[in-house]
């Protein structure tokens, strides 16, 4: 399978080794490392072998391996609870800009332990949400 990569992307040099990384699991798609700046003790990241910067940009083949990858990555963590996340865009909190997940530990019920974040929900009325729901049929 043919890869498209960037030569200044910190995430392809690292998939071609030119920087070192603590490998965890490698396939034609997908590399894994962990992340040397954790947020919690296991903290590992998932690349697709493609570089992409968001996630709709990435080919469908290098999505497959991704959930089997941070599934097998949570397991060998052995903890219980864990975050899988993506980011896409600087507002939407992507540091760098080639597509990657995070698998992140919560080792603890601390607050202070992985990923900390809060979930301001929204009060939508059900119309709108109904013309959302038809707009987005529509596009699928």
């Amino acid at each position: 399978m043919a890869t498209k990569t960037l030569s200044s992307c910190i995430f392809c040099k690292i998939v071609k080794g030119d920087i070192p990384s603590y490998k965890l699991i490698e396939t034609e798609f997908s590399f894994s490392f962990l992340d040397i700046g954790p947020l919690s003790k296991g903290h590992a990241l998932i690349v697709p072998k493609y570089h992409a910067e968001k996630l709709h940009q990435l080919p469908d083949e290098y999505l497959t391996d991704v959930l089997p990858i941070a599934k097998k990555i949570a397991l060998a963590l052995g903890c219980e609870n864990y975050n899988v996340l993506q980011n896409n865009g600087r507002i939407a909190q992507q540091e760098v800009d080639h597509v990657h997940f995070h698998v992140i530990p919560k080792p603890s019920a601390s607050d202070s332990e992985g990923l900390v974040i809060g979930w301001p929900t929204h009060k939508v009325p059900q119309d709108e949400l109904k013309r959302l729901h038809e707009e987005l049929l529509s596009k699928l």
